[in-house]
């Protein structure tokens, strides 16, 4: 059914006005959903029913077609929106086009550890949105069970956050729990060994494959502060990145990356042997 653009909603149309209240904290909270803006995060939304309304102006209808014929078939209300509208519900410089409205989809830490997972991600005040959303997307990469956020974290259904995570937000689960020692205590329960990320680290990152093989939870500590000495002396081991220039340290993102991909490598090749 295409999409009558004669009549479209504007900024001062109601469900405009509620979605564009979802890019505050408080909105979200208020409402109990929230928004995401591009193709990525509103495909992955629409189609694992998480979003319950689409917004999408004529030349994002257009240039996403088979996106919207996707949310039609799954019974999702998709809502011709103007340009300006469209700036109102964005919080980037240059918009998409194209919004989704949908249910929480966060885990509670219980659910995210159940089933036996061998792989999980934990963000320790992580307070960089788009940090936490580039964790997800490479957890996601790498085949990780779950990611959880623990502490004084961001919000992973922020606006920012979300566009990071290129839809994997929406893939595998992600957990928020404010107490750290609560977190720790499920992961323990749950059968995985701590891994922290240290500068002096006694494990070297090239040397851990052998460690990384068994069930792990690695800890990643803030952008500025890395990980409490508390939770890094208390983990299982502590792993260090060797840096082989000049560079003082690398930042969330990157040694994520190159973390999680060490134990993507172990578990493949503890599956082949």
């Amino acid at each position: 059914m295409a999409l009558d653009f004669s009549q479209p909603f504007t900024e001062r149309t109601p469900r405009v006005v509620q979605a564009a209240k979802l890019l505050r904290a408080r909105g979200r909270k208020k409402a109990n959903r929230f928004l995401v803006e591009g193709v990525n995060s509103v495909e992955a939304a629409v189609a694992t029913g998480a979003a319950t309304d689409v917004f999408v102006t004529e030349q994002a209808a257009e240039t996403f077609s088979e996106v919207i014929t996707t949310a039609e078939y799954m019974d999702v209300y998709v809502h011709a929106i103007t340009d300006i509208a469209a700036k109102h519900l964005s919080d980037t410089v240059t918009t998409t086009g194209i919004f989704a409205v949908c249910k929480p989809v966060l885990w509670s830490v219980g659910s995210a550890l159940r089933g036996k997972p061998s792989f999980v991600v934990v963000g320790v005040d992580t307070n960089d949105p788009g940090n936490a959303g580039t964790m997800i997307r490479i957890a996601d990469v790498c085949g990780a069970d779950a990611v959880i956020f623990t502490g004084d974290c961001v919000d992973p259904e922020s606006g920012k956050a979300v566009r990071a995570s290129a839809g994997s937000l929406f893939h595998l689960p992600v957990a928020r729990e404010h107490n750290i020692q609560d977190v720790l205590g499920q992961l323990k329960a749950a059968g995985l060994q701590t891994v922290a990320t240290t500068i002096d680290g006694e494990v070297s990152l090239e040397n851990a494959s052998e460690m990384l093989s068994a069930p792990t939870a690695w800890l990643f500590g803030n952008e500025a502060h890395g990980l409490p000495a508390e939770i890094s002396e208390g983990a299982d081991a502590r792993v260090s990145i060797p840096i082989q220039g000049s560079a003082e340290s690398l930042n969330l993102a990157t040694a994520s990356a190159m973390c999680l991909w060490e134990s993507a490598k172990a578990r493949m090749s503890r599956r082949e042997h």
